[in-house]
């Protein structure tokens, strides 16, 4: 990982992590231990978190907890005990797959050890997650560049007279070389520090219902010198499938909204009852393993609360449609707004779904 920029900070939990700072003592002893870690003394850092994170009840949850843990991954990585800090952010990543900094670490980490396909497809779930990520994509590009090179090297392998290959392994050496830009000090940053006062998201647009045009005035005319008969102008009829294309966009925004009225209520079976037999887990694991993580994380909040903003429906035909909206997800501890993507597949007379992704 000779470049690779690796997050200090957990950043999007700044709103939720603002509501924690009303407790002085917390936000005190984060600082103090950030203040350790900027000044470059690691192992007492270390030693203050191990403290923080195990006066808590194992089952603790909230941004102080993530902020806690995510710091402690920060630290151990930059000793280089990578095994340990690539556990802490795949369970973070796992219990908090909405925020992107976690997939950008565990992608350094992957980098450090030439597990570049890995590194990319974290930096892939990063920036799904939240795509103007910056850190993200540059790193990603570094990613494509280690990829590139190791192409290039084995192309030569195989013909060591191929010019072309030879041009472009020079060039990308070039660029990691030591007067070029990517080689810098492993996962050196100027770290972020944790304050109280994070920046709050601003809460999502709201679209406003189109406003209808006023009806153009009418012109009175002079009546017909005979007078006619009025007749019933026949109202044009839509087409067969211009009718069943609107009845399945409007069956599908129903699934939507039932889908997020089960999550909201908590009622666990009803929100399940919305996903198809073959639905395709996240991360590939088995249904009920999936089943049990969702039962979990959905009863273990007080409240919650998923509200739909801007939903767009794409039906591709009778049995096959998809829904791209930003879910606005609160509860008690964390609040976020997330781009995601719902593909249905129709079930008799039921819209299931049988993929979640997230970003468009």
């Amino acid at each position: 990982m000779s470049r690779f920029r690796i997050a200090t900070i957990l950043a999007s939990l700044s709103c939720a992590f603002l509501v924690s700072f009303t407790h002085p003592a917390h936000s005190d002893e984060l600082q103090d231990i950030n203040k350790l870690y900027k000044q470059g003394q690691h192992d007492k850092a270390l030693e203050r978190l191990e403290s923080y994170l195990t006066s808590r009840p194992k089952d603790a949850q909230g941004p102080k907890i993530a902020q806690g843990r995510f710091l402690k991954g920060v630290i151990l990585a930059e000793q280089g005990k990578n095994a340990e800090a690539v556990q802490i952010f795949t369970r973070l990543t796992e219990e908090y797959p909405e925020l992107p900094e976690p997939y950008n670490n565990l992608a350094v980490l992957y980098a450090s050890q030439g597990q570049y396909d890995k590194a990319r497809h974290a930096l892939e779930m990063a920036i799904n997650t939240h795509p103007s990520y910056a850190t993200a994509h540059e790193n990603l590009g570094d990613i494509y560049a280690k990829m590139a090179s190791q192409a290039y090297d084995k192309a030569l392998q195989l013909d060591k007279s191929n010019v072309t290959a030879q041009t472009k392994l020079a060039l990308v050496k070039e660029l990691f070389s030591p007067g070029g830009r990517v080689n810098r000090a492993p996962v050196k940053t100027t770290p972020l520090a944790v304050t109280a006062s994070a920046p709050t998201p601003t809460a999502p647009a709201r679209t406003e219902p189109p406003k209808l045009a006023p009806a153009p005035a009418t012109t009175p005319q002079a009546p017909a010198a005979a007078p006619m008969a009025k007749t019933e102008q026949a109202k044009p009829q839509p087409a067969p499938a211009e009718q069943s294309k609107s009845d399945s966009e409007t069956s599908v925004l129903n699934t939507l909204n039932g889908w997020a009225k089960a999550w909201s209520s908590k009622n666990v079976s009803a929100y399940l009852a919305h996903y198809a037999k073959d639905f395709k887990t996240p991360r590939g694991e088995n249904r009920a393993s999936w089943e049990k993580t969702r039962k979990d994380r959905i009863s273990k909040p007080k409240s919650i609360q998923v509200d739909i903003d801007s939903p767009r429906v794409t039906v591709s035909d009778a049995t096959h449609a998809s829904v791209t909206f930003k879910q606005v997800y609160k509860s008690a501890a964390l609040q976020i707004s997330t781009q995601k993507t719902l593909d249905l597949v129709k079930s008799g007379d039921k819209w299931l779904i049988q993929q979640e992704r997230i970003g468009r």
